[in-house]
């Protein structure tokens, strides 16, 4: 049978089934470029958040070296927990504006300086909760004064 355009009544569909699928492919497609474009802004937020973790590190490294005896001394150890100190010598201002800064400009962020002879080593912490990781990630950074 003939239809009134002249094609066969079994091909009368088949362009709507080619249609629906290059949609389906189309969408799938979409679908795969939104997931890109979400790992790719992750993968951003993340690598600004260790700059910052890192330039903080440095930072500290050269407040540091800019009172070497304090830093020789031990009076900048501190733990990732411990509170920043009072007083209004060198060392707890450095102290204070350091955990202060890792506090406003980290996720949760936290710090700790350890001392073994003239090696210092500023661990810098902070968490990935708001871009769904759930693990604090660290970055260490050794300096020798």
């Amino acid at each position: 049978m003939i239809t009134s355009k002249g094609l066969p009544r079994r091909t009368a569909g088949f362009s709507l089934i080619e249609v629906l699928i290059s949609m389906l492919v189309l969408g799938i497609g979409i679908l795969g470029m939104a997931a890109l474009q979400l790992n790719s802004m992750k993968f951003n937020q993340t690598a600004g958040v260790r700059t910052h973790a890192t330039f903080l590190a440095y930072d500290m490294s050269d407040r540091l070296r800019a009172n070497r005896a304090d830093a020789r001394g031990g009076s900048y150890d501190t733990d990732l927990n411990d509170a920043a100190p009072a007083g209004a010598n060198i060392t707890a201002t450095d102290l204070r504006q350091w955990k202060a800064a890792l506090g406003t400009q980290l996720p949760a962020g936290s710090g700790s300086i350890e001392r073994s002879g003239n090696v210092i080593s500023i661990t810098v912490q902070w968490s990935e909760g708001r871009i769904g990781e759930s693990e604090t990630q660290q970055f260490v950074f050794e300096t020798q004064l």
